[in-house]
């Protein structure tokens, strides 16, 4: 199990390459991502987002910083997240882990994996049974994920152990 001081460094190097990620087509020229089968489009000012949380899975060796756009962001220093209010986004940009080049007992981001969003809309998004937009792109490319026969149904099955948490994994750091 990881203790604070490492997540919270993990948190801080995290951050620091979430600004250097650019989508640069062979051109050189910036591109926008391209949004996925529901419409679903990056949110363009997510880098200037809080960080809510940070998570690192042991199984597959992968760090996450969890963002929020200030509608999560205050439900989460709330204390209001069972429900999630609807506008709040939760974004979770997800990086290989690696050992840090100057620090051999920390773990660092490697490799991009992907940038996960899942938009709260209890209206819109009705249908699916869990009131979310879910959405999630590719590597440093930000390929949309998913396709007709499966667009939100994997983020749901995924989610479904934290249904009575609203479909949310993440638990919000407690700040003093």
């Amino acid at each position: 199990m990881m203790n604070i001081k490492t997540i919270t460094i993990a948190a801080i190097l995290a951050i620091g390459f979430t600004s250097t990620i650019s989508f640069v087509n062979a051109a050189g020229h910036l591109k926008k991502a391209q949004a996925n089968l529901d419409g679903i489009e990056l949110p363009a000012n997510y880098k200037d987002w809080k960080v809510i949380s940070a998570s690192h899975r042991t199984d597959n060796k992968s760090m996450r910083i969890i963002l929020g756009n200030d509608i999560a962001v205050k439900a989460a220093r709330d204390k209001q997240t069972n429900p999630w209010p609807d506008g709040a986004i939760l974004g979770k940009l997800v990086w290989k882990q690696t050992t840090e080049k100057n620090w051999p007992t920390a773990i660092a981001p490697g490799e991009f994996i992907h940038a996960e969003f899942m938009i709260k809309d209890s209206k819109k998004y009705k249908a699916n049974g869990t009131g979310w937009g879910w959405a999630r792109w590719l590597g440093m490319e930000q390929k949309p994920y998913g396709d007709d026969k499966d667009l939100n149904q994997s983020c749901i099955s995924c989610h479904t152990p934290v249904k009575g948490r609203d479909w949310v994994y993440t638990t919000p750091v407690t700040l003093p």
